[in-house]
């Protein structure tokens, strides 16, 4: 038996991993790598497995990184099921629908542009079909359910805390000597955080493949979330700019709400707060649907008929019009995805909102390397959007406490509860973030821990004596 890192060695996106086991081979996750021109090209390149031999795919949660590249998966020949949590199952459709409608017209959009400079143009990733099919793949479980996807391999879904719907996957393979435990984080949650539970620990693992994003650094440095989000209005209005904030669709995006919710009936200026984008408006109405993920607080909010996702003053827009109609506004808060500023309504925005003063941008996720977000963080003073040159003049800010992800300490307090497994793969995370905490887990937890590179493959065996080795 043997596991092979296909995507997020070394890096935040691109989650992938291969495991072959006794009588069947199978996917953890297949996700998209982010970051710009580079990136995109590695998304086109041929998958480093036979697709057709895939037997099914585990898929920790919907957030694209993890699950983006599973319709292309489809388009070269996989047909095995897709196994997740109900809830990721419903996210997972809406959001590979709107990754596919995206590629096809950023393809249309290069097409033109090269047909006028008399060159050809490659199509879309995949298009909506592709993801149609990839849909019709999924099978949603509950949480704390075992199954078993194929002879001699259980699964069972822990909440992860991350997201609606994210998971902890525990994975049991047996083989002809007997059984190993495999453990994927998937993304570990911050914990109390609004709406999601907290995650769950796990206390076992011979095998434990972690993610590291935040593994080099803390999020407690920057205060209260809530607080820092109430200046950032309170200067707004004040001077009249805008606040324009990237979110992720699916999470980031309802928890936002949910705070500038409680900040409204308690103190926030007279904002109006508009979230525009078609994808998470359909996301929300998918949270409406699974209270049963949602923490104790929301539960009873929910129960006593309150308004989670709604309130005086927060528009839902859908239309390209309604969309278009915001440049004219002053002095409102637009929510709009994506969340590393990459593509989408958010580039319009920030096309027509980054040059002018008084305005503001919030950061409230993390931004991979290369990514328009990203940029803007490390402090560019012009960036290109569609084309045109921008100078950057609006306020730029951070707010790391939004974090759907654990931080350091906090993936070491979740990493505390196992026994040491015998081998600990750090990935999800950039060099130094990864290797970071792979000394921190060796010093204080005494784990055996390695920060796999890309492609890297290890032999998984039964034995209890044999830590798993690399296979060069």
């Amino acid at each position: 038996m043997q596991l092979q890192v296909c995507g997020a060695a070394r890096e935040v996106t691109g989650s992938c991993y291969l495991v072959e086991a006794t009588r069947c081979q199978f996917l953890v996750d297949c996700g998209l790598h982010q970051g710009g021109a580079a990136e995109d090209l590695r998304n086109r390149e041929p998958f480093p497995f036979d697709p057709t031999a895939i037997d099914f795919l585990l898929l920790t949660h919907a957030h694209i990184d993890h699950s983006g590249l599973i319709p292309k998966l489809v388009r070269d020949g996989f047909r095995g099921p897709v196994h997740t949590t109900t809830a990721t199952a419903d996210l997972a459709e809406i959001m590979l629908l709107d990754s596919a409608h995206i590629q096809e017209m950023e393809a249309e959009w290069r097409q033109r542009k090269s047909r006028r400079a008399g060159r050809r143009a490659a199509g879309p990733l995949y298009t909506q079909r592709d993801a149609e099919k990839a849909a019709d793949l999924f099978q949603g479980t509950a949480y704390d359910r075992v199954i078993e996807p194929a002879p001699g391999v259980r699964v069972c879904f822990r909440d992860a805390g991350h997201i609606l719907g994210s998971a902890v996957l525990e994975v049991w393979l047996t083989g002809g000597y007997g059984e190993a435990k495999l453990v994927f984080s998937g993304d570990v949650g911050q914990p109390h955080q609004p709406i999601v539970r907290d995650p769950e620990n796990v206390l076992q693992a011979d095998y434990l493949i972690m993610e590291s994003t935040y593994g080099d650094r803390l999020h407690e440095g920057s205060g209260d979330p809530k607080e820092e989000l109430a200046a950032i209005l309170q200067e707004a209005h004040r001077t009249g700019g805008n606040v324009i904030i990237p979110a992720f669709a699916v999470g980031r995006t309802q928890e936002l709400i949910y705070f500038l919710r409680e900040l409204c009936a308690e103190r926030c200026p007279d904002m109006d707060i508009y979230v525009d984008s078609p994808l998470a408006v359909r996301a929300t109405e998918v949270f409406r649907r699974h209270r049963e993920a949602f923490d104790e607080e929301a539960a009873e909010l929910i129960a006593n008929n309150g308004p989670i996702f709604n309130f005086p003053r927060l528009h839902y827009t859908q239309s390209a019009d309604e969309s278009r109609a915001l440049n004219d506004k002053r002095g409102v808060v637009i929510i709009s995805s994506s969340g590393m500023a990459e593509a989408g309504r958010i580039k319009h925005h920030l096309k027509h909102n980054l040059w002018k003063s008084e305005a503001h941008v919030v950061i409230v996720g993390y931004q991979a390397q290369g990514t328009l977000g990203r940029r803007l963080l490390e402090g560019e003073k012009r960036v290109r959007i569609f084309g045109e040159e921008i100078a950057v003049r609006a306020k730029i800010h951070e707010i790391t406490g939004l974090s759907a992800h654990a931080d350091r300490r906090q993936l070491l307090e979740w990493a505390a509860h196992f026994q040491p497994p015998r081998l600990t793969l750090l990935t999800h995370g950039e060099p130094e973030a990864a290797f970071s905490l792979a000394r921190a887990l060796e010093d204080a937890l005494h784990f055996e821990v390695v920060v796999p590179s890309p492609l890297e493959s290890f032999a998984l065996t039964e034995s209890k004596h044999d830590t798993g080795r690399r296979i060069p």
